[in-house]
């Protein structure tokens, strides 16, 4: 029977913080990424000190899916601009291609946006590449928007050009949304 996939739930995780107790385990994750998925990553995972960075850093939040076994599953970051552009956060999910489909991505993105309102951001980005439809639509399911699509904007490991959807949103309407409702107290 053909129809929609159906999305598995049989996935467990528990969602922490990338700390120094969490270094080989998230070197091991990166390095289970297929090559063609880290074409698109900003930084080099597969750079052990970048990882470890990652652990130590204070301004960013840099967290972690762990599964009942202590392998790490997914990844989210919430990358805090600079200058200028400081108000406003860019989230980064990777989930590794086992567990997709699983629920993961939308736990991590989910929580990242909570770690947006908690570092007081009033806008969260996340870029994704137009072929993620997948992403973009989750993504879009919890609460971003479409705000720009950058053409061939990103060229993959064989040269090819690809477009860059730019998805954005306003952290500070959800603040705001959830204190009119009292949920904000529940998560201070």
């Amino acid at each position: 029977m053909n129809g929609p996939e159906v999305p598995r739930t049989d996935v467990k995780v528990k969602i922490r913080p990338l700390g120094p107790d969490l270094l080989e385990a998230a070197r091991a994750f990166f390095a289970r990424v297929p090559e063609g998925d880290r074409t698109f990553f900003k930084e080099d995972v597969l750079d052990p000190l970048a990882i470890e960075a990652w652990a130590h850093d204070t301004k960013d939040r840099r967290l972690v899916a762990v599964d009942d076994a202590g392998a790490v599953v997914g990844y989210v970051a919430v990358i805090r601009g600079v200058a200028w552009s400081s108000h406003v956060g860019e989230v980064r999910v990777v989930v590794n291609p086992a567990q997709r489909r699983a629920g993961v991505g939308r736990a991590l993105a989910r929580r990242g946006l909570m770690e947006g309102l908690a570092m007081d951001l009033h806008k969260l980005t996340v870029e994704v590449v137009v072929e993620q439809t997948a992403a973009i639509a989750m993504f879009e399911d919890i609460g971003f928007e479409r705000e720009a699509l950058l053409i061939d904007q990103v060229q993959d490991r064989n040269g090819e050009l690809h477009d860059l959807l730019l998805l954005a949103h306003a952290v500070d309407e959800t603040w705001e949304l959830m204190a009119a409702v009292g949920l904000d107290d529940a998560l201070i």
